[in-house]
């Protein structure tokens, strides 16, 4: 990714830890938890983190490496399948770009600030209706 756009994950990352993504499943979807604390994210299933807090275990983590964001405007990821399992490679990779696009793009970054900053105003449906995913 270009370093611009890391600057970017990076500032609203600190400031909105936390996010829920739909990750679409045979005719429903099971919801993922997304938590950025670069330069690492780690996506692990709403129920798990429901039931253990922090103590969940992450089924997928993505590493940002920055040796390259000065000299050739460049962030490396790499993402690291923990649990096979629970999450296939076209899932995670699915689950990364779309976590970065809700925290990158203008629109839908009001969506994530809106589930850290004023939950309870935050409605899934809007998550769905971005993503054009059927509401459940």
């Amino acid at each position: 990714m270009k370093a611009k756009l890391y600057r970017l994950l990076e500032q609203r990352g600190s400031d909105c830890r936390y996010f829920v993504i739909p990750l679409w499943r045979g005719s429903g979807y099971t919801t993922m938890f997304a938590q950025v604390q670069l330069p690492y994210m780690l996506f692990t299933g709403l129920e798990d983190y429901k039931a253990r807090g922090t103590q969940a275990s992450p089924y997928f983590t993505a590493s940002f490496y920055t040796e390259f964001a000065e000299s050739k405007d460049l962030v490396l990821i790499r993402g690291d399948i923990v649990f096979t399992s629970k999450l296939t490679d076209e899932e995670a990779k699915w689950l990364l770009e779309t976590t970065q696009s809700f925290y990158l793009n203008d629109v839908r970054y009001e969506l994530v600030e809106c589930f850290n900053k004023e939950p309870r105003d935050f409605e899934f449906k809007d998550v769905l209706q971005a993503l054009d995913m059927p509401i459940l």
